[in-house]
Order: structure tokens, then sequence, then C-alpha cells
């Protein structure tokens, strides 16, 4: 048990001395990139999938007749 409480204080010490973090404003302005572009990426698979959705609704029915 020793070895894990030992292995938690040393990750601390090594984010507060050898982790360089970005500034809040970096971090909001990527943030709002990432949420867009998880918003443009989302439209576009929901738009393939409503393609093929067509596509294969129409296949199987020239299928059935």
């Amino acid at each position: 048990m020793a070895g894990v409480v030992n292995y938690i204080k040393e990750s601390f010490t090594e984010l507060k001395n050898n982790v360089s973090w970005t500034s809040w404003a970096e971090a909001q302005s990527l943030t709002i990139l990432v949420a867009v572009f998880s918003i443009i990426f989302s439209l576009a698979i929901w738009g393939v999938d409503t393609v093929f959705s067509k596509v294969i609704s129409l296949y199987f029915n020239l299928i059935n007749g």
C-alpha cells in the first residue's frame, strides 16, 4: 500500500513542477474549437447516415417490389 501512496505523491509533484500548463484563454479557445469541430463532424456523420439509410430503403423497396 505504501507504494501506491508514494506513486500518488510523486504524480502530484510531477504535475506541479514539470508539466507546462496552457493559459486559461488558450484552454478556452481550444475547447471552443473542439466543440465546433465535434458539431461539424457529427452533422457530417448524420448526413452520410441519412443518405445511406435512404439508399438502403430504396434498394429493399426495389427488391420487394
